[in-house]
């Protein structure tokens, strides 16, 4: 409306004025009673949060848990959004990191860029790639150790947008993720600033709701040091407390804490036992040590299950959640918050397995399928690409504490494609099991999805033993032992720390000499010092090979078909 003139000026505010009270008059009841009919104050919120963890890319099927189909990112979607149905403005989506990384193929050859889409997809309006710190955005999550595989810039390319060198995929220009990845406790060395938003707030109801953001301490002794170089990863609930300190004095109340670090319990079905006691791992003592101010800790890493009460140190009781992995199952979180004074009064948990042949499963989300699909067709010349033919299947096993027949394999592999006397493989990168008869590329990318690349170096015989006593040595959160090939070892675990290796042969049965020099194949990540077996970084001599996945593919095809592998002694626990 343009400037009116000053001769009409009164006229127009008596009428506005008459014409805003004739309509409140209008309004009023007949009884005239206007405050009665007025609505009762709401005293409480109810917040829903469905939360995932370890979710690697698995956007297509092909997880199954007692033997029947779970996940793919349709089915889980139907589950969230079945969940949330009817409670949307009040249902945050989460994930507690490694939703990328050691991906399926249909996901990892695009760069991960299709499980961020999966995400976007779920994200509801108010999330922006120009906004994603709005307070009315239901999705957050945080970085785990895998976000780190190739490297930092790339994880920042993929959240934040920009076309990879490989590129464009499914997208172009490469939006990145609408919605805030958080994380306290990685500091840039050169600052001393957060490598990332170390928290957001969300408000419902006008009551704040934070999330802060952690991942394990230990990432550099899982990760390529190359890729996280200039930074710094601090003591998680130090981190955390910083920003618990800092949002309290600003009215936040409502705290929730999404860690990429984990421990085990027994699994259970239903809302949250309040008697269950038996959470273990890294996690507890992390929990321990949190400010009272925090209501939930969503976990991750593990690939557990958890969903329990904790006390802090000062007896508060703190929620810890963990779904297991791949999208298999989601924690249903449901908390009631006081309005008044901003505080969790009721805070309870389910964790939901995501059955693909029940419930919401057998609908899948079919924006998500449409997606999904866009990916498989854009990858499947590689992944339907026939390699081989197994004899039998060959599995993982107890790979983490013993020999594998699938293990053994690798290792043969890589030690025949650099023409060594020993190979190592470390458990961690043998990401699934190989099922009998024709074996596809795709299959062994599932198999081995880092790209590492494969390093020869020489190694006395005296840090051989010492790099098998690495297996086993306190500082590790769990044994990992390596896979191994042309030589066998026997190990006795009453033996001190350090000397639990008892003996190491040769292939045709001749101890190691000690003061001899070998020739050794591992990945670029053990090589690195990767799981903390740091004797490594001293080897001699040392020669870049090839990927290990492409030593594998040609080991495979150079073998009679059908192909087998088994498990022959190589590494046997004596008294």
């Amino acid at each position: 409306m343009g400037k009116l003139p000053n001769n009409n000026h009164k006229t127009f505010l008596i009428f506005s004025l008459i014409a805003f009270t004739a309509l409140a008059v209008l309004s009023l009841p007949a009884s005239g009673h206007c405050r009665k009919q007025l609505p009762k104050r709401q005293k409480t919120t109810a917040v829903q949060i469905l939360a995932i963890n370890d979710f690697h890319g698995q956007i297509t099927e092909g997880v199954s848990v007692d033997s029947r189909p779970v996940g793919s990112a349709p089915v889980l979607a139907a589950y969230l959004k079945e969940s949330a149905k009817g409670q949307e403005k009040n249902t945050f989506f989460v994930h507690a990191g490694d939703v990328v990384g050691a991906s399926t193929p249909e996901s990892a050859l695009l760069q991960d860029e299709p499980t961020i889409m999966f995400f976007n997809q779920m994200a509801n309006r108010y999330c922006r790639a120009r906004g994603r710190m709005h307070p009315k955005c239901n999705m957050v999550g945080t970085v785990g150790n895998h976000e780190f595989d190739e490297g930092q810039d790339e994880l920042l390319r993929l959240i934040y947008g920009g076309n990879h060198e490989d590129g464009p995929f499914l997208q172009d220009l490469w939006q990145g993720a609408r919605f805030p990845y958080v994380c306290a406790n990685i500091i840039r060395e050169d600052s001393g600033r957060s490598f990332l938003p170390p928290f957001v707030v969300k408000k419902i109801n006008n009551v704040p709701i934070a999330f802060i953001g952690a991942v394990l301490e230990g990432t550099p002794s899982i990760v390529t040091a190359s890729g996280i170089e200039g930074l710094a990863f601090t003591d998680e609930a130090t981190a955390i407390n910083r920003y618990v300190r800092y949002l309290k004095k600003r009215g936040v109340r409502t705290i929730i804490v999404l860690l990429h670090q984990g421990g085990s319990q027994t699994a259970y079905e239903g809302e949250t036992d309040t008697v269950a006691a038996d959470l273990s791992g890294e996690v507890v003592e992390i929990v321990e040590n949190l400010d009272s101010e925090v209501d939930v800790v969503i976990t991750g890493h593990s690939h557990g299950f958890s969903n329990i009460l904790v006390e802090n140190k000062e007896g508060a009781e703190i929620l810890v959640t963990q779904s297991w992995s791949k999208g298999s199952a989601y924690a249903d979180i449901d908390l009631t918050i006081d309005n008044r004074t901003r505080n969790v009064v009721t805070k309870t948990a389910q964790i939901i397995t995501t059955w693909a042949d029940e419930g919401a499963g057998l609908e899948p989300d079919a924006k998500v399928s449409a997606l999904v699909e866009q990916a498989v067709a854009a990858t499947e010349i590689y992944t339907s690409a026939v390699v081989g033919t197994t004899a039998s299947a060959l599995v993982r096993g107890n790979i983490y504490t013993a020999e594998s027949a699938l293990g053994n394999l690798i290792a043969d592999a890589q030690r025949a494609q650099m023409g060594t006397d020993f190979a190592f493989m470390n458990p961690g990168g043998v990401r699934a099991d190989l099922d009998a008869g024709e074996v596809t590329w795709g299959e062994l990318y599932t198999i081995q999805p880092f790209n590492n690349y494969l390093v020869k170096m020489t190694l006395t015989g005296e840090q051989v033993y010492t790099l098998l006593n690495q297996q086993f040595l306190p500082h590790q959160n769990y044994t990992k032992v390596l896979q191994v090939s042309g030589l066998s070892y026997t190990w006795n675990a009453s033996r001190p720390d350090g000397d639990k290796i008892v003996e190491v042969l040769q292939a045709d049965g001749t101890p190691i000499d000690v003061d001899a020099t070998y020739t050794v194949t591992v990945n670029s990540f053990l090589a690195g010092g990767g799981d903390n077996f740091s004797v490594l970084t001293e080897g001699s001599d040392q020669v870049i090979g090839p990927i290990d996945l492409d030593a594998l593919i040609e080991y495979i095809q150079g073998l009679e078909q059908p192909f087998s592998a088994s498990i022959e002694g190589r590494i046997v626990e004596v008294d």
